[in-house]
């Protein structure tokens, strides 16, 4: 950004960005002290804080809109290991094809124990309550809930209630006559009685 001042192809002015996000950033500070009414304690390193002039560092993203989509989707959308690059699992150890970046991202087979496998895959799981996306702007919950914003989605016909109110559920010995081709009320023999 810093770069593009003169060109007039940037989003936001850097001297702008600097100050809302350290508005942004010691309002959120301000609200949470209050919730856990230490306020007054920090109340002077606060003011202080709003007097500094703050330095945002921002630079262009390296790629396209495309790129990075990509780039994040595979962190947002991805477990830890694909079943693809598990080789094999035998004797208590598991064998699986990892890039090896001191060696020019080779990819290469690696054997671990069968538990330090486990435990480096579980280093992927968020804690609890982590989420991998978040909604910021109009589509956060705060904010609908405090502006009384209501995403309702379009009114979409229910197929299986036009289904259900033309045919009435299927009985047991309709089920068990359909899949079976076989009616238990008729006689095996004569088929009828």
């Amino acid at each position: 950004m810093e770069g593009n001042r003169t060109s007039g192809n940037y989003l936001y002015p850097i001297n702008q960005l600097s100050e809302s996000f350290k508005a942004q950033f010691l309002d959120s500070l301000k609200r949470t002290l209050r919730k856990q009414e230490k306020m007054s304690l920090f109340f002077d390193t606060v003011q202080m804080a709003y007097k500094t002039r703050w330095v945002v560092h921002c630079e262009p993203s390296l790629a396209n809109a495309d790129h990075v989509v990509k780039y994040l989707g595979q962190y947002t959308h991805r477990v830890a290991i694909t079943n693809k690059r598990i080789l094999d699992i035998a004797d208590g150890k598991v064998t699986f094809i990892a890039k090896d970046y001191r060696d020019n991202a080779i990819n290469k087979p690696v054997t671990l124990e069968g538990v330090e496998f486990l435990r480096r895959f579980t280093l992927h799981i968020l804690p609890s309550r982590f989420v991998k996306i978040r909604h910021y702007g109009i589509y956060n919950h705060t904010v609908k809930s405090h502006m009384g914003l209501l995403f309702v989605p379009e009114k979409k016909p229910d197929v299986d209630a036009l289904i259900n109110r033309q045919n009435p559920p299927e009985t047991g010995l309709q089920r068990f006559e359909r899949l079976t081709g076989v009616n238990p009320c008729t006689c095996p023999l004569c088929k009828s009685g």
